[in-house]
């Protein structure tokens, strides 16, 4: 199936490029979440005339995604748990208990943007954990997981 992309998508391509994807992938996430529609010919020309307001959003995106990326590199992450002499938790620390935690320091974060690549946290002790804020801005954070009192 061939695509014209309205915004970056990481590990497909950029703004305006046609590609080639999969019917799946094209039908049930690309299309309907507004990230691209089907490469026709009218399409194609509706999109070039559209390109550079297409890119001044996402230029804009970019900006807001790096100042917010520079407020949390500073944050370190506090979240305290009931946990067993060992270390080892009664329960899990998962990316929804990581935005809490984030939005208790008055900053912005949607759970779709955490990365837990070993899966929720379940030791006590400190965690780095990766933010991925916008295609090309990727933090990563320090997580102190604490024996709650």
């Amino acid at each position: 199936m061939r695509l014209i992309l309205k915004e970056n998508v990481s590990n497909l391509g950029n703004i305006g490029e046609v590609v080639t994807v999969k019917p799946g992938f094209g039908r049930n996430f690309l299309i309907p979440y507004g990230k691209a529609v089907r490469a026709t010919e009218e399409n194609i020309k509706a999109v070039e005339k559209l390109r550079a307001e297409l890119e001044k959003k996402e230029a804009e995106k970019l900006a807001s995604a790096q100042q917010r990326a520079e407020k949390l590199q500073q944050l370190t992450i506090t979240i305290a748990a009931k946990a067993s002499e060992e270390g080892k938790l009664f329960g899990s620390i998962g990316a929804r208990e990581i935005v809490e935690a984030v939005e208790k320091a008055h900053l912005e974060l949607h759970k779709n943007e955490v990365k837990l690549p070993n899966g929720p946290l379940r030791q006590t002790g400190e965690h780095e954990v990766d933010l991925f804020l916008h295609t090309s801005v990727t933090i990563t954070v320090k997580v102190i997981v604490e024996v709650e009192a």
